[in-house]
């Protein structure tokens, strides 16, 4: 493990805020055991060892019945140890892989079969060796026919740079952490205001209001200064939200979040039970479990 990298919280506090019945983690990730799934030899960072067992345990202390497991830069494109976590879940969690253009089109039903919904693309320069316009341009054409979805990582002062293409892109789009805003600048400055154009003119295209840790310059437990942007984007577009905890927080330096109390910010995102119910459940079982959707 990297001498400055955080380990998660072995005993975060119980959240108040009670979760809806059904309510899904739309964003957490498994990071090895190493000695059993080693992480990728590309990587930009090593963390500490995440496995399933562990999420399992978090999910249910929070009150979470489902997770959405996305495949994190330090496995690259190496999915065994998201499988493995995907087979051992007994149908209560779902997928996002990493995928190189060779993939064939077996092991695309391999990840189908296993439970693998999306794939996701990483534009944050300083975590990618080269940026993936080629690739995600023909993956999204051939996973469109499995019915899955694109998730794209990329920061906010790269959106202009990136609009025309990713606007492009065919079938549903997930756009992780809100862009990852300057949340020092102002909620309705031209940069945010870019990105809530984007989920505006794209109808097609979900956000992940998440990350707060990531995001805040003030720092825990609400961090204030970045609720105005994700109560701004639940409220515009309350039928294509996603929220999840980030577990087990890749990359953190400077703190390590309470989970728990993270959990207690999202009555300060979404405000009323309808909005809660979209935002935990109704949007990620449409997205994830569209077979159990009435």
């Amino acid at each position: 493990m990297d001498e400055d990298w955080l380990v998660f919280s072995p005993s975060p506090s119980p959240p108040s805020f009670v979760l809806p019945p059904g309510a899904v983690d739309a964003h957490c990730h498994i990071f090895g055991p190493g000695d059993v799934f080693p992480f990728a030899a590309e990587r930009k960072y090593t963390p500490c060892d995440a496995p399933k067992e562990k999420l399992w345990t978090l999910r249910d202390y929070l009150g979470f019945e489902r997770n959405v497991i996305v495949q994190a830069t330090c496995h690259g494109t190496d999915n065994r140890a998201l499988l493995d976590a995907l087979k051992s879940a007994a149908g209560r969690a779902r997928g996002v892989a990493s995928v190189q253009t060779a993939v064939t089109d077996e092991m695309l039903q391999v990840l189908h079969d296993a439970g693998v919904r999306g794939v996701r693309f990483n534009f944050v320069k300083r975590l990618v060796d080269a940026l993936p316009h080629e690739t995600l341009a023909e993956i999204a054409e051939r996973i469109s026919l499995l019915g899955w979805h694109t998730v794209i990582y990329f920061e906010s002062q790269d959106l202009a740079q990136l609009y025309d293409f990713i606007s492009s892109l065919p079938g549903t789009v997930v756009v992780d952490h809100m862009g990852r805003p300057d949340v020092s600048l102002p909620v309705d400055g031209a940069e945010f205001e870019l990105f809530l154009k984007l989920l505006s003119d794209n109808h097609n295209f979900y956000s992940k209001v998440s990350c707060p840790e990531r995001l805040s310059k003030i720092g825990p437990p609400k961090y204030s200064d970045v609720l105005p942007f994700a109560k701004a984007v639940v409220e515009a577009f309350p039928d294509r939200v996603l929220w999840g905890t980030d577990w087990p927080h890749p990359n953190m330096k400077t703190h390590m979040p309470d989970d728990g109390k993270l959990v207690d910010i999202i009555p300060l995102i979404a405000s009323t039970p309808v909005l809660q119910h979209k935002l935990l459940v109704d949007n990620p079982m449409n997205l994830y479990w569209p077979e159990e959707v009435d």
